[in-house]
């Protein structure tokens, strides 16, 4: 690597630079390697130098010791123990030419000095790799001893105290009643405290007056929907599909799940379980099902020609991601295409980890709720009764059985008798074709957009004129089926393009195709039209068997036929379950509508049907009878109203007889698959035990498992995050070799272990965070503390931080008395400016302005819509859904502004706080305060007072001279220019920094 003709550029160099590293490191302890070294190799050297074999660079790998201490393919050491000036790697830092210096000029990551300085303090002081602290089980430490133990509340604080003092640094003294009880209102519940609360509080004068109003606020139901809220940002939880159509889904059960899961403070490890693998509980229940809704709320491509695996491949990149952020606080997915660049993720481990979650279908859950079983039982019995009244339509008994008699001799002469022989074979493209005892056959498993089904059928050797393919219903299937369409829109469909027969191996011409019901021109006959994009569908009766009949040109006599289906719409569109079956009949064969079981018994001699089968051609009779179509049309109008079952998306594992394979795709592309991969955690984190089985409740159980270094460390990082506005480690989603050293690693450690200690009791962790002297500080700054901590890591004050979108308009909408506290069910349509989401040619939804109670729920249950989120939400920085998001970013624009001054859902907070200030009849002295206390909790200041009183009476002569503008604020106002002074004071105060503030 050292070459001799710039071998007196880089002596100079490393005489310049390299002994004032020397004479540095003389005087100064060694550097940490974890908190000083490894981030600087991880950004600067890990890219060219790590753990990617295929594009390490110059054979030199730093991430491990042992590798790094070996020769380059030159020959040189990088690095030389005790021995900087024999180690190229301090030569290459200090080089002066640019076509040798390290890093290389075009990556544009240049050491500064004091960086180089580090890295030669550390290889003088011996080049030691400790292992990555994130990965090293968490040893629970014995919290500190301080100087002003009086100041420690719990043992939070003793890690704090003692950074400050070796900081030279006191904290700040504890925050005012009013701050403590809007600051934990809005940590807790996501709402302000009311004026009975906050003065509930001040007059508290009990020692443990906090304790008792954290425990309140922990009990209380809105806590779910608060912290609720916050996990639907991982889970990237949304109300459309996203991609180009981003149609509308129903996954609102996971979230109120969700919800209730963490007011009832499920332990973690048992919440993480039932979301990655509730499905394979022993006896899962419906809850622990819909809870695997957490890996459903991937998006889905519905666009007309994407191959549906291809999306299915991305969505599971998309969950193993999400997995390694949420639990592990990793960057897994950049292991997708290649071997991690900095982190000690191989390719292969990826791939590992993706078998695990990847051998699961994906079906729609229906929710049998209590409420609607008896509603539809009720219902069920008034069609049963009427039903059975039927006949007393006919007037007499004599009229009925002549009409019965009639029928059965118009339907009878065209019956066929149908042979449905068990298939001697069956296969697929992809599918899994399962025989079923009534020779049906039914398919499971992955679809393609191009299906073809093959089926073989017995025969001996008698004229056979025609083939019948039944499409059956099935509760297995989407929406009942007969389709396998599993997403909104045709869900259940089918579409059924080609048909072919072959008779020992010739073919079988096939003609005048009919079917008991088709939809629109999808009709059997355009199924051997030898046009693969058009086809037999029976969209629009899901749920429902139906049948199409494709007579013979001519009689065929064969032993064996071979019946191939080709589903190739532009979209995956197979048959979930059918039957097929073959005729000798020589008279007209078409199909009617009906079922093919009385089809079969009319083809039995009337004398030789049994009484069962004669009571089945009755109600059949019933159904169709024209003389009582108007007491049928009476019991449809009632079927009308049995109530749908709400549903839900969730995982179920796939039988063990077909199970999805994994396999290494070369740079992560879906067109690339390799060899395949078992599924493997990542050997750089404990072992999961042998004897387990490798599944996605195992992988759950280990990640969960005691022993995990990152879980526990992950989650209470992510918690202390919500409550002081950044994490212990700041890269709340990044713990490897990239993210952020820990403030207060010990901290970490002692919280990691304590929640677990804790039976993985999260409200537990929270009391214990919030009830700490670090929480309850004043958030005050001074010059000079600014200074020395712009970003509080030390802790030395309270946190403040801007509100969540979510927070500031359920905020307003609470302090003006017009929240809705409803907790759970459909997602709502609050109003929000016309055009948001219907603009565009694809994914268009009518925003219907929900009415009601329904139009003041919290923000938590707004409509989701991916490409089109609610505007005030987007405005204030809420997510999508369509990535999972550990930490929202804050900004601050001047668009926030005008949306409290203008989005109709704050002027009507506004106009609802200046209509109840005008029906109390409140002096304005009185009014100010109680819309000031409304909003920000704490009473103004004289200055404040005064100011406010001032800025109504002007509004108030203003709008005396402007009735219009009074009255578009004030409508319907007796007094309209003083209500109307009231709104924009109200909307004054609400577009106060600190009304989007949690001090």
């Amino acid at each position: 690597m050292m070459h001799s003709s710039r071998l007196g550029i880089a002596m100079m160099g490393l005489f310049l630079g390299f002994f004032c590293g020397r004479s540095a490191a003389a005087g100064e302890p060694a550097p940490d390697f974890a908190r000083d070294v490894r981030p600087i190799l991880s950004s600067h050297c890990f890219q060219c130098h790590g753990p990617d074999a295929k594009t390490r660079k110059g054979g030199l790998r730093l991430d491990l010791r042992d590798a790094a201490l070996k020769p380059g393919k030159s020959g040189e050491l990088a690095i030389v123990p005790g021995k900087p000036d024999a180690s190229e790697l301090v030569a290459r830092i200090h080089e002066m030419d640019e076509s040798v210096v390290m890093p290389p000029p075009e990556v544009k990551k240049p050491l500064n000095a004091a960086q180089k300085a580090i890295l030669v303090r550390w290889i003088q002081s011996g080049a030691e790799y400790p292992g990555h602290w994130a990965f090293q089980p968490p040893k629970k430490p014995t919290p500190p001893t301080v100087k002003d133990a009086a100041w420690v509340r719990n043992p939070i604080d003793a890690f704090v105290r003692k950074r400050l003092e070796a900081e030279g640094l006191t904290p700040a003294p504890e925050a005012d009643r009013p701050t403590l009880i809007r600051r934990l209102s809005y940590d807790l519940i996501g709402l302000p405290p009311t004026i009975e609360e906050t003065e509930a509080f001040l007059n508290d004068r009990s020692p443990d007056a906090v304790e008792r109003l954290v425990d309140r606020l922990l009990a209380s139901p809105h806590y779910g929907e608060r912290w609720g809220r916050l996990w639907l940002d991982l889970a990237r939880y949304a109300d459309t599909n996203g991609y180009e159509k981003d149609r509308p889904r129903s996954i609102w059960p996971y979230r109120d799940w969700v919800i209730d899961a963490i007011n009832r403070d499920m332990p973690f490890d048992r919440f993480t379980i039932e979301q990655l693998a509730g499905d394979l509980l022993p006896n899962a229940t419906e809850s622990q099902r819909v809870a695997t809704g957490f890996h459903r709320n991937t998006m889905l491509n519905e666009e007309g020609g994407i191959d549906p695996l291809e999306f299915r491949y991305h969505a599971m990149a998309d969950r193993v991601a999400t997995t390694g952020k949420v639990w592990l606080g990793l960057t897994v997915g950049c292991a997708q295409c290649h071997t991690h660049k900095f982190d000690p993720i191989t390719h292969r481990e990826y791939f590992g980890m993706f078998a695990f979650l990847n051998n699961a279908d994906e079906p729609r859950l229906p929710l049998k709720r209590p409420e609607i079983l008896r509603k539809r039982q009720e219902l069920q019995q008034q069609i049963d009764r009427m039903t059975r009244e039927l006949p007393q339509a006919f007037g007499s008994e004599a009229a009925y059985e002549k009409a019965f008699a009639d029928w059965l001799a118009q339907v009878t002469p065209a019956s066929v008798a149908w042979q449905t022989p068990r298939p001697a074979a069956v296969s697929s493209n992809l599918p899994l074709l399962t025989i079923q005892p009534d020779h049906s056959i039914f398919v499971s498993g992955d679809s393609t957009k191009s299906d073809t089904y093959e089926i073989v059928l017995p025969a001996d050797g008698k004229p056979l004129t025609g083939l019948r393919i039944e499409a059956m219903a099935d509760e297995r299937l989407p929406a009942g089926g007969p389709g396998r369409v599993d997403y909104e829109g045709p869900y259940g469909s089918f579409t059924l393009c080609e048909v072919t027969v072959l008779a020992d191996g010739k073919p079988v011409p096939l003609h005048q195709a009919t079917a008991s019901y088709a939809n629109g021109h999808f009709t059997a006959a355009a199924a051997i039209d030898g046009n693969p994009q058009t086809g037999w569908d029976t969209n629009g009766r899901q749920g429902q068997s139906h049948w199409a009949v494709f007579p013979f040109q001519s009689a065929q006599q064969a032993k064996e036929y071979r019946v191939k289906l080709l589903f190739e719409r532009h979209y995956a569109a197979g048959l979930g379950r059918f039957r097929l079956g073959l005729t000798e009949s020589t008279g007209k064969l078409a199909a009617r509508e009906l079922p093919t079981e009385i089809e079969a018994i009319l083809a039995i001699p009337a004398d030789k049907r049994s009484a069962e089968q004669g009571m089945q051609l009755r109600q059949t009779f019933l159904q169709v009878a024209p003389q009582i179509a108007k007491e049928r049309s009476a019991i449809d109008a009632i079927r009308k109203q049995m109530p749908e079952f709400p549903h839900t998306l969730v995982m179920q594992e796939r039988p063990a007889e077909n199970p999805r394979k994994t396999f290494l795709h070369h740079r992560g592309e879906w067109l690339q698959p390799a060899e395949a991969v078992e599924p493997t955690t990542l050997a750089v984190l404990p072992e999961m035990p042998a004897t387990w089985p490798k599944n996605r409740l195992s992988f759950a159980k280990w990640l969960v498992s005691p022993n995990h270094p990152l879980v526990g460390r992950v989650t209470m990082n992510r918690q202390w995050a919500a409550f002081f506005g950044k994490g212990i480690v700041s890269t709340v989603g990044d713990f490897g070799y990239q993210g952020e050293f820990p403030s207060h690693p010990e901290l970490l450690d002692w919280l990691a272990i304590q929640f677990v200690e804790s039976g993985w009791s999260m409200k537990a962790m929270h009391r214990l965070m919030v009830t700490s002297a670090t929480y309850r500080q004043q958030s005050r700054v001074t010059a000079e503390l600014l200074k020395r901590d712009p970003d509080n890591r030390l802790l030395a004050r309270g946190p403040r931080v801007r509100l969540e979108a979510e927070m500031i308009r359920d905020g307003m909408l609470r302090a003006s008395g017009l929240l809705t506290p409803t907790i759970g069910g459909p997602s709502v349509f609050p109003p929000q400016p016309p055009g948001v989401t219907t603009e565009g040619t694809y994914g268009q939804i009518a925003w219907r302005t929900s009415t009601g109670p329904d139009r003041y729920r919290r923000g938590l249950y707004t409509f989701a819509k991916r490409t089109a989120p609610y505007a005030a939400f987007a405005t204030f920085d809420g997510p999508s859904g369509e990535v999972c998001v550990a930490r929202r970013e804050v900004s601050n624009t001047p668009l926030q502004a005008l949306t409290l001054l203008n989005d109709v859902v704050f002027l009507e907070a506004a106009q609802a706080l200046a209509k109840e200030v005008m029906t109390s009849k409140l002096a304005d002295a009185d009014g100010v305060e109680m819309l000031f206390r409304r909003i920000l909790t704490r009473f103004p200041t004289t200055a404040e007072q005064q100011t406010l009183r001032t800025f109504l009476a002007n509004q108030s002569e203003r709008l005396a001279k402007q009735p219009d503008e009074a009255k578009r604020l004030a409508p319907n106002a007796a007094d309209a220019p003083k209500q109307a002074a009231w709104t924009l004071l109200a909307r004054a105060i609400m577009n106060l920094d600190e009304a989007i503030v949690r001090e």
